[in-house]
């Protein structure tokens, strides 16, 4: 049976599990940068409408931020990637919990072609990151993209250099539509990247961002919570072949269509891939937003602010709220994933 909060009751049931003459809580989040704009966004509007409450933000990397939940060191880790199997199962007592939809984009640097959507694929792009494709008017590139003038320039591909939840996207897509890729790299929120000629690293969205501006020729990949300083920044975006064979952008349809196929097969736990979904219309780089966070807490009061604060950042009247996914480009969650991130929520004590 769903649990799903009922609008009308949500305020009321918030209030009602704070402890009474509960002192101010700070809370501290950590992690993906793909998320930390729209934590921003979540902590100001809280904290002003719930004044016990106040939620400190930082943007250190996903694999920060799971490290940090699991530590202890922060209330909530913000990561793109879900645990492993391996940690999950020795931290037992770390949740899992999704809290928003999102995509990635891939993202390039080509004089006089930044306006061109160009069409790659996850075979192509595996090529550029292992060295065997360098060259983008090579014949895997210019086959995908008939009439393009491409240049006969080499490729500079950029990577994260942080533990990243954006590399475990981009990495799980390689791995997924390249065998080759699995064989040898496989997908990570850090992976043992092939040597390329020429390749250069950045660190955190912005960083990356920064990097493809100031490096004619070069690839990379950003979370679409950036794509505002994609455009201002003047960077092409890349159509990218679907599992249905499909070139597609990341649009409010194609990543609801990708979520779609995928959101009734994800566990309890809620550690599920959407990357590379089946579906006609199915972008796929898309991923759920994940906050990790420790089902025991300290202390009464630290527990029922971080349940009210999750139960809030979910709800389509709160958090998942059009005016603040839109302007991160994020969707919300289906209701039946809501459900589950709810049942998580409500462990936490």
């Amino acid at each position: 049976m769903s649990r799903l909060f009922p609008s009308c009751l949500l305020a009321a049931t918030l209030l009602a599990s704070l402890p009474a003459g509960a002192a101010e809580v700070t809370l501290h989040e950590t992690g993906s940068t793909l998320l930390y704009p729209l934590f921003q966004l979540w902590s100001a509007d809280y904290a002003t409408a719930n004044p016990g409450t106040s939620i400190a933000t930082g943007a250190t990397g996903s694999g920060a931020g799971i490290a940090e939940a699991i530590a202890g060191h922060v209330q909530i880790g913000a990561s793109d990637a879900y645990m492993s199997d391996e940690d999950a199962e020795r931290d037992r007592q770390i949740l899992n919990i999704p809290v928003a939809i999102s995509a990635q984009t891939v993202n390039y640097n080509l004089p006089g072609l930044n306006g061109t959507k160009l069409k790659l694929d996850g075979p192509t792009l595996a090529g550029i990151y292992s060295g065997t494709i360098h060259l983008w008017d090579a014949p895997e590139i210019a086959a995908t993209n008939p009439g393009v003038h491409l240049p006969h320039q080499a490729i500079i591909p950029i990577r994260r250099a942080d533990p990243s939840g954006d590399t475990f996207i981009f990495t799980q897509f390689l791995d997924f539509a390249v065998p080759s890729w699995d064989e040898a790299v496989g997908f990570g929120t850090k992976v043992p990247w092939p040597t390329v000629p020429g390749a250069r690293t950045a660190s955190g969205n912005d960083g990356m961002v920064k990097a493809l501006a100031a490096t004619p020729y070069s690839v990379g990949y950003a979370g679409v919570s950036f794509q505002d300083e994609i455009a201002k920044a003047g960077l092409g975006t890349a159509m990218l072949r679907s599992q249905a064979g499909q070139f597609l952008l990341p649009t409010a349809e194609t990543v609801s269509a990708a979520a779609s196929e995928l959101d009734s097969r994800t566990p309890v736990d809620e550690r599920l891939s959407l990357v590379f979904a089946p579906g006609e219309n199915a972008y796929p780089l898309i991923n759920y937003e994940y906050v990790v966070v420790s089902a025991r807490q300290p202390d009464p009061a630290t527990a029922a602010a971080i349940r009210n604060f999750l139960l809030w950042s979910i709800s389509p009247e709160g958090g998942n709220a059009p005016k603040y996914l839109d302007q991160v480009h994020f969707i919300a969650l289906p209701d039946f994933i809501r459900a589950l991130s709810e049942n998580q929520i409500n462990r936490i004590q």
